[in-house]
């Protein structure tokens, strides 16, 4: 059981860097400037900003090999 579970997780791990790419297209968020750092609320934004964008990438996918 423990191998199936490890699996999977190794299998979702290669998704989403395999989706990762396009991502961060779809995300369109601008890369940080060298030696500024975003803040707590900033990140939050940001990560919000990729989740949603991995939800619209892995139903595009899904929805091209159909």
């Amino acid at each position: 059981m423990s191998t199936d579970t490890s699996d999977r997780q190794q299998q979702k791990f290669r998704e989403f860097m395999g989706l990762l790419p396009l991502t961060v297209a779809i995300a369109g968020l601008p890369e940080g400037r060298p030696g500024e750092y975003h803040n707590e609320g900033q990140m939050e934004n940001r990560a919000a900003v990729l989740r949603n964008a991995y939800k619209i990438a892995r139903s595009l996918i899904q929805e091209v090999v159909k």
